[in-house]
């Protein structure tokens, strides 16, 4: 079995900063892309961030130049560092990877159960 363990959400003030963490385990051959996308009420859920296998990122527009995702592919773990957060970031972040478990033969997407980030005064 694949599971990804989100941590790091949590209540934090405009201007402030919080860091992200997942973590892949199980039967894990392989892992392609990993990113993060967020979930706001009422709203659709939307890729954040991106890295690929070999760690080139890619961004939202509306996070650029204020977040940064990392990965370690040793450790098969994806960070994502959030800075300058504004009450608009406020979502529930999930992290998703494209894996490759021992037996299969093509990559498959997971996602994690999510953690809420709230930016609020």
């Amino acid at each position: 079995q694949v599971q990804l363990v989100e941590s790091g959400g949590g209540l934090v003030q405009p201007g402030g900063s919080l860091r992200l963490s997942c973590a892949a385990s199980g039967s894990i051959f392989s892992i392609n892309a990993m990113g993060w996308y967020r979930q706001a009420p009422g709203k659709q859920r939307e890729l954040v961030a991106g890295v690929t296998s070999g760690g080139r990122p890619n961004y939202a527009d509306s996070v650029k130049g204020r977040f940064t995702i990392s990965r370690d592919n040793a450790k098969k773990t994806a960070s994502l560092q959030m800075n300058s957060l504004k009450p608009e970031d406020t979502a529930v972040y999930y992290c998703n990877a494209e894996i490759r478990s021992y037996g299969g033969v093509r990559y498959l997407g997971y996602w994690g159960q999510g953690t809420q980030v709230t930016v609020s005064s």
